[in-house]
């Protein structure tokens, strides 16, 4: 029902970290991710005993609670840029702090919900969890950042 906010997303396949998107308001987004078993990152980190690292847990939170989150909130600020296909959009990650709760594991589903504390003068700041498929806390923070187009078709576009 959500999922076309996805085609707007500037990521490829080996580094798109959202499956799906199962509620987007102006306040809250939820999606998941289930991670590739063959995922690259999962070769050398670690050897015998891959574990996803956190640096991408904290880009799984990203992309969905803050990117998604962002590009939908941008499309519907009166004046900005609609949200079309072709449409393309930079996220710009300003600041997180992110607390660790269990590992992740090759083939693990999780969720990412994501609530605005704010979005002003092109800021979003949002607080986002991510959750296993039990409902067990995996990792929470604050994430802030701004998202703006960008690419052919956004000739003289302003930052947001």
């Amino acid at each position: 029902m959500y999922n076309d906010i996805l085609s707007h997303l500037p990521y490829k396949s080996s580094f798109l970290f959202v499956d799906n998107i199962t509620l987007l308001t102006e306040d809250k987004v939820i999606g998941d991710y289930t991670l590739k078993e063959d995922a690259f990152f999962y070769e050398d980190h670690f050897p015998g005993n891959p574990v996803t690292p956190g640096v991408i847990v904290t880009e799984i939170m990203a992309q969905i609670g803050l990117v998604v989150l962002g590009i939908y909130l941008v499309g519907l600020s009166p004046g900005e840029f609609a949200v079309t296909p072709g449409n393309k959009w930079m996220p710009l990650l300003a600041s997180t702090d992110v607390a660790f709760y269990k590992m992740v594991l090759p083939g693990e589903k999780v969720t990412v919900i994501s609530t605005k504390q704010y979005f002003r003068f092109g800021k979003l700041k949002c607080r986002i969890e991510m959750h296993d498929a039990a409902g067990e806390p995996i990792a929470k923070g604050v994430f802030s950042g701004f998202v703006r187009p960008s690419g052919p078709g956004i000739a003289g576009a302003k930052q947001i």
